[in-house]
């Protein structure tokens, strides 16, 4: 049978950001967004199983069972840390490992937009991170956070399904809790965590309407709310966090998102054609006077044109930052196409090979 430390070990030594374990199959790495073979026999799905009980132990393994997903994280002996997901496929076993780097990344590292590091200054009002799974939420969110702790004498608390990365008081005072073991539910965390005179507040996900509800009220009260969504772009968050309410509320809480939003960050990793590695391109939207409008009237669909044409004030199109980080030399140009909202335009904006950095536009 593999020895789980030592499959996590082999992964980490080839710089894997991802692990991933069905039965009757080798056990399979991601590196730099490609799938890779590990050289490791066939697990049957009796060793996946024990994989996970040996992970989970026995109380846990049970709910585990009923539920047939559950969430929780992980550390070999070199003190590498991974999130891990355990799940059903064809009624079997399956595992997924998320490789979390020890050392919280320098924001200035990550070539994030300068404004990003501005949004650390805010003293209320809730900042979304939003894109898919594994485009670096949680890498940006923590990033933000350590900003926060170098700079500030706040409390914070943070609750996170599970906690990612591992956080040090340097100015701040923080406490992370993780949901399932320190809290029942990010709702009852958050409920709980807005009695504890905290200043700043980490939500891992906005994941229901209990949830998105208490995050939106925190940061109502006069909190810096930091959370995540799975949405693409800066309207689609908008209107995710509208739609998660019953029609007859939605007028009320767009009165009360367009009081309370900040900025919505959006992005996406690719693969880096410079050097080993990934970097993000991202949308930026900030709140402006006119964007809040626009929320409180239900005006969403012109959000991306505020965006398009506020580049002066730091807001950017997902489509602009692809074109920066492409003339830049960090993107492929058909992967670029490819994954642009327009792949028509974008290919006749971005030349036969990088000719500098575009200037932006006002």
């Amino acid at each position: 049978m593999i020895n789980t430390k030592e499959m996590l070990a082999m992964a980490i030594e080839n710089g894997a950001s991802d692990v991933h374990i069905n039965a009757g199959m080798p056990p399979i790495m991601r590196i730099n967004t490609e799938l890779i073979i590990m050289d490791l026999p066939e697990i049957n799905n009796d060793e996946v199983g024990q994989m996970i009980l040996g992970m989970l132990g026995d109380d846990r393994f049970k709910k585990f069972l009923e539920k047939r997903d559950w969430d929780f994280s992980a550390m070999i002996d070199d003190g590498s840390r991974f999130r891990v997901n355990s799940h059903f496929q064809k009624e079997t076993f399956a595992l997924s490992f998320r490789a979390i780097s020890n050392r919280i990344p320098d924001i200035d590292s990550l070539h994030l937009p300068e404004v990003v590091k501005e949004l650390t200054d805010l003293p209320r009002g809730l900042v979304v991170v939003t894109g898919h799974t594994g485009s670096g939420k949680s890498t940006t969110l923590a990033s933000m956070i350590d900003v926060i702790n170098s700079k500030y004498r706040k409390r914070i608390i943070t609750l996170e399904d599970p906690v990612e990365y591992m956080m040090e008081n340097k100015s701040c005072m923080i406490e992370q809790r993780e949901i399932g073991s320190d809290a029942t539910s990010f709702a009852s965390g958050l409920r709980h965590a807005l009695r504890q005179d905290p200043d700043i507040i980490l939500v891992g996900e906005m994941r229901d309407l209990e949830t998105t509800s208490s995050t939106i009220t925190a940061a109502e009260t006069g909190h810096l709310v930091l959370s995540t969504l799975h949405t693409i772009n800066a309207s689609q968050t908008v209107e995710r966090i509208i739609d998660i309410y019953p029609a007859s509320q939605q007028n009320q809480i767009r009165a009360m998102l367009s009081n309370t939003l900040q900025a919505v960050l959006s992005q996406t990793l690719f693969r880096r054609v410079d050097s080993p590695g990934m970097v993000p391109c991202t949308e930026i939207l900030l709140c402006t006077s006119a964007v809040r409008n626009c929320i409180r009237e239900n005006r969403i669909y012109e959000i991306p044109n505020i965006i398009e044409t506020s580049r002066r004030l730091g807001m950017q199109t997902m489509d602009f930052s692809i074109q920066q980080n492409y003339m830049k030399g960090y993107l492929d140009r058909e992967e670029a196409i490819v994954r642009s909202s327009n792949p028509g335009k974008m290919e006749k904006l971005l030349p036969p090979t990088p000719q500098g950095v575009l200037q932006t536009q006002s």
